[in-house]
């Protein structure tokens, strides 16, 4: 029973894992980093938003129904966009301008008034103009889970199921030799 447990709590926790949304983009060029809640009916004056690089640094805050100034980390100053008319439809995603290799890591949406979060992994490469003479001009591609990832979330929890039937076929048969 223990063993099951654990396994449907890693398979969660798997599951979180894999669905981060990886997004790349360009030295120069622009990102959106999607966000949105599953909630639809938000009020104004509920809604607070905070978005983290790296898990510290304050890359910025939506929180419309306050007149204070948050910190906001210098390097994302006049850099950073938001959707204000898409705030009551849940959809709290920001756009990030003149992108630089600093910028490549994770960043968390943190949605406070639902207890949500969602995670983004920004992957920087070379410049726009190199991208441009590639693939017509696009600025942005999102990614899937990379193949090892996936192989590690189907392979992992298949191998701890099988592990956990043979331990339980083994308990059997050394009740039936005691018999």
């Amino acid at each position: 029973m223990n063993s099951c447990c654990f396994i449907c709590v890693f398979a969660v926790l798997i599951n979180k894992v894999c669905l981060q949304v990886a997004v790349e983009g360009f030295i120069g060029g622009s990102v959106v980093l999607l966000c949105s809640s599953a909630q639809h009916d938000h009020k104004l004056q509920d809604i607070d938003v905070s978005w983290r690089h790296n898990g510290s640094k304050i890359v910025f805050d939506i929180i419309p129904h306050s007149n204070s100034t948050v910190t906001q980390v210098p390097e994302y100053k006049n850099r950073t966009e938001s959707f204000p008319q898409e705030y009551l439809r849940g959809n709290f995603s920001i756009k990030l301008n003149n992108l630089q290799h600093t910028d490549a890591g994770q960043y968390i949406c943190y949605i406070t008034h639902s207890s949500e979060y969602q995670t983004v992994q920004l992957i920087i490469n070379g410049s726009i103009s190199t991208k441009q003479g590639n693939q017509g001009g696009t600025e942005q591609e999102e990614k899937g889970p990379s193949l090892p990832l996936l192989l590690i979330c189907i392979i992992l929890p298949v191998l701890l199921v099988m592990f956990s039937l043979e331990k339980s076929t083994q308990a059997a048969r050394g009740q039936l030799e005691k018999a």
